[in-house]
C-alpha cells in the first residue's frame, strides 16, 4: 500500500465554496490539495473519469452505499471512516477480498476545509488498514442550506475466492449463529452524541473494517452458509432476513448476546431494544455446528472478534421466523422493525 503524508494545505478559501464544485480552478485545487495527497495512487493520480483495473480471473463482488450520518463526527469515528469501513464490510460479507473503492462527496457550501481535511485523513487511514485503494471519485458542492455539511457515496469491488458461495439461502437445520462482538455500539454512540446525552462513560462507535476477521474465518472453513454485518435494523433485522431467505426458523439465545453495560444502560433509559440498533464493526456468521467452536476460537484471536459469542441456532420450526428466549423459559417472536428507529446513523 502506498502511503502519503498530507498536512492541512494552504488554500485560497478557509471553507468550501460553490465554485469548488464547478469543475474549474477551485475544483482542481480541492482535488490537488485535499484529495490526492490523502488518496493518491498510480491509478487515481491519472485523474481520468474512470479507473481501468486489472483483476484475477475470479468472480467479482460489487457494492455501493451512501453515508448521511448526523453528526458527522461522533464518539469513536466520523462519516469518512464509516464510509470506507462500511463499504469494505459489505464487500467482504460475500467472502470477497476488497480491492478498490470509489468515493464521491456532496459538500454543503461553507464546510470548513479543516473539517473536510480531517475526514479525508480518516478515510486514508481506514483504507490503508483495510488494504484497499481509492481509485476514482467525484465532488459536488450544493448551496448553503441545501445539504447537511457533507454526504459521501462509496462503491467497492472485490474478488471472490473460487468455489465460495455465501448466501442466507444456504442455511441448514442445526447451523450455529456467531456474532463477532458486542451489539448496538454504533447506533447508541451516534444517538447519544446527537441528542447531547451524558452518561458515566462515553458510548463509542464500533466502526471497523472486518476483512481480516472474514479472512480468519475462511482460513478455518469455506463452509460458511451465511455472513452479514448487522447495520441498520441491527441483529434482529439481519437474523430475520436469514430466516426469510432460507425458509427455516432461527432461535436466539438472549443471555448469550453480548451488550456493553453502558450501551445496555443507554438503551434502557431511551426505551430501545439493543437488538434493533445498528452496528458498523460487527458481523454475524452462520456455520455448521461441527465447525462452530473452531470458527469461534479463530474469531476470538482477531482484535475485531475477541468478544465473539454463539447467539443462536437454525431450526426446522416456526419457518421463516425468529424467536428469542425471554429468560423465563418461554420464547417470543423477534420480528423485523416496522420503520427506522434511529434515522441517519450511517
Amino acid at each position: 500500500m502506498e502511503t502519503f503524508s498530507c498536512p492541512l494545505p494552504i488554500m485560497k478559501h478557509d471553507s468550501v465554496q460553490l465554485a469548488h464544485g464547478a469543475g474549474g480552478k477551485l475544483s482542481a485545487e480541492l482535488i490537488e490539495k485535499i484529495f490526492l495527497p490523502c488518496f493518491g495512487n498510480t491509478t487515481l493520480n491519472k485523474l481520468e473519469d474512470q479507473a481501468v483495473l486489472s483483476f484475477p480471473g475470479n468472480k467479482l463482488a460489487f457494492t455501493t452505499d451512501s453515508y448521511v450520518v448526523s453528526p458527522i463526527f461522533f464518539p469513536g469515528g466520523n462519516i469518512g471512516e464509516l464510509a470506507i469501513n462500511g463499504t469494505v464490510n459489505d464487500i467482504c460479507m460475500s467472502g470477497a477480498k476488497p480491492l478498490y473503492l470509489s468515493v464521491a462527496f456532496i459538500i454543503e457550501e461553507g464546510l470548513s476545509m479543516e473539517v473536510l481535511h480531517n475526514i479525508a485523513l480518516s478515510m486514508k487511514k481506514s483504507a490503508e488498514e483495510a488494504g484497499v485503494l481509492i481509485v476514482t471519485g467525484d465532488t459536488k458542492v450544493v448551496n448553503k442550506g441545501s445539504g447537511d455539511k457533507v454526504f459521501i457515496n462509496t462503491s467497492g469491488i472485490g474478488v471472490v475466492p473460487e468455489g465460495l458461495n455465501i448466501s442466507a439461502s444456504n442455511l441448514q437445520e442445526g447451523d450455529i449463529l456467531i456474532v463477532s462482538g458486542t451489539v448496538a455500539d454504533h447506533g447508541m454512540a451516534v444517538l447519544t452524541s446527537r441528542e447531547g446525552l451524558s452518561f458515566q462513560t462515553t458510548v463509542e462507535s464500533d466502526t471497523a473494517p472486518l476483512n481480516s476477521l472474514v479472512e480468519d474465518i475462511l482460513n478455518v472453513t469455506h463452509e460458511v452458509h451465511a455472513m452479514r454485518d448487522p447495520t441498520r435494523g441491527g441483529v434482529a433485522t439481519t437474523v430475520n432476513e436469514f430466516a426469510k431467505s432460507s425458509g427455516l426458523g432461527i432461535e436466539l439465545f438472549k443471555d448469550n448476546i453480548p451488550v456493553k453495560d453502558d450501551v445496555r444502560g443507554a438503551c434502557e433509559i431511551l426505551g430501545i431494544d439493543p437488538l434493533y440498533v445498528a452496528n458498523e464493526g460487527k458481523l454475524i456468521v452462520v456455520v455448521p455446528e461441527y465447525k462452530a467452536q473452531e470458527v469461534l476460537k479463530a474469531m476470538k484471536n482477531n482484535k475485531y472478534g475477541k468478544h465473539a459469542a454463539i447467539i443462536g441456532r437454525v431450526v426446522n420450526d416456526h419457518l421463516g421466523m425468529v424467536t428469542i428466549n425471554t429468560g423465563l423459559g418461554a420464547n417470543r417472536i423477534l420480528d423485523m422493525p416496522v420503520g427506522e428507529q434511529l434515522p441517519r446513523i450511517c
